[in-house]
């Protein structure tokens, strides 16, 4: 009992002192930091994905010479770039606002994505004649990374610049 006693009242005192740092922003401060804040487009990621997805489909025909794994790593790619730019283009093509609207905009957007990638995983046997899965699944795995490779970048690269400045 005492250990958990001791374990709250530690807690409690690394709460207090992260209250005690934060300090809310003002207005003014927080129009500034905005400013600072480029946003990112979605089509920044569909086109990273769609680069990754050409080196993949030509490293596929370098390698394997197999035209059956080369287009299912083509077709595992597109089962991630349609969608993603299905997407792009829905959550894009109104200006962006801080409403609810937004936000179910957003996730009825994401449910079409996810539904017509996995209407094309079902079509896949019959687009793709044979299907080889493990380099049409490892090439949507690799599209999907991408995403977090250029949020990353984008972190890493904004951080040297303001360290810069």
């Amino acid at each position: 009992m005492t250990s958990r006693s001791a374990w709250e009242d530690s807690r409690d005192h690394e709460d207090g002192a992260a209250e005690r740092a934060f300090k809310p922003l003002t207005r003014e401060e927080a129009q500034a930091w905005r400013a600072t804040q480029r946003p990112m487009s979605p089509w920044h990621l569909v086109a990273a994905q769609a680069v990754a997805a050409l080196a993949m489909v030509v490293l596929s025909v370098g390698i394997w010479r197999d035209a059956a794994v080369s287009w299912s790593v083509f077709y595992g790619a597109l089962v991630v770039v349609l969608p993603a730019a299905l997407m792009a283009w829905g959550i894009t093509r109104r200006p962006p606002s801080a409403d609810r609207g937004a936000v179910l905009g957003f996730l009825v957007w994401e449910g079409l994505k996810i539904g017509a990638a996995v209407v094309l995983l079902v079509m896949a046997p019959w687009v793709l004649k044979p299907v080889h899965w493990p380099a049409l699944l490892g090439a949507m795995v690799l599209c999907l990374k991408v995403n977090w490779v250029t949020l990353l970048r984008r972190g890493r690269t904004k951080q040297t610049s303001e360290t810069k400045e």
